[in-house]
């Protein structure tokens, strides 16, 4: 077992078998967590079983912006549910897609997935995250966490296209001249762009939990 804790993530794609086009919306997951690559992940998403990807990050912080980003680059009509958790993970063996793993990391993540899955059918019905971790669960870190990803995930949930693209490009660390740019417009309607659809509060949410996050 890895001696330092790691963070396991679990995806999988909602409503799968309402989608037109499955195949399409795998390779959608694919491109949009290759598109956050500047986000060193220690074993790069793949895909497991049925609709499930897994993929690991070496801190929180990594995760929490490699999974903003990857919901935000998607396509509208795709989502993604995520479970995160942090902790210790150890290979058991080698199967078609690579090593068998397990340990408190992805108990952690697949506890989280789980988690998601209630709370979505409950009062929480845009929420697509959640968070566990190993060493310290319900601890400050876990519930600030989850705390953010209500805000985060319902945001997300009512964003326009347009917005969508702003807060991405935000996430990436695009300034908002060069975003205005690529969408045609002058900064001036970025920014009111940002704080007019929660974007400004879930990237400063972001920033704020990657300065003090574990």
């Amino acid at each position: 077992m890895q001696s330092e804790p790691v963070v396991a993530v679990i995806v999988d794609l909602v409503d799968s078998r309402m989608l037109e086009d499955r195949s399409a919306a795998q390779h959608d997951v694919e491109r949009a967590f290759d598109s956050t690559a500047d986000v060193a992940a220690l074993d790069p998403l793949h895909a497991t079983v049925g609709d499930e990807f897994q993929v690991i990050y070496g801190t929180l912080t990594d995760a929490l912006v490699a999974t903003t980003a990857a919901t935000l680059a998607l396509p509208p009509t795709v989502q993604i549910r995520l479970g995160i958790g942090r902790g210790q993970v150890r290979t058991i063996g080698t199967g078609g897609a690579g090593p068998l793993q397990d340990g408190p990391g992805w108990w952690s993540a697949r506890d989280a997935i789980n988690e998601t899955h209630r709370r979505e059918d409950g009062r929480t019905a845009f929420l697509r995250s959640w968070y566990h971790d190993a060493d310290d669960r319900h601890g400050t870190t876990e519930r600030l966490v989850n705390a953010y990803f209500l805000s985060r995930d319902h945001v997300v949930s009512r964003l326009a296209p347009r917005a969508r693209r702003i807060a991405l490009g935000l996430v990436q660390g695009r300034t908002q001249a060069q975003i205005a740019a690529d969408e045609g417009i002058t900064p001036s309607a970025v920014s009111q762009s940002v704080q007019k659809s929660g974007v400004a509060a879930l990237v400063e949410g972001l920033r704020v939990l990657g300065d003090g996050g574990r």
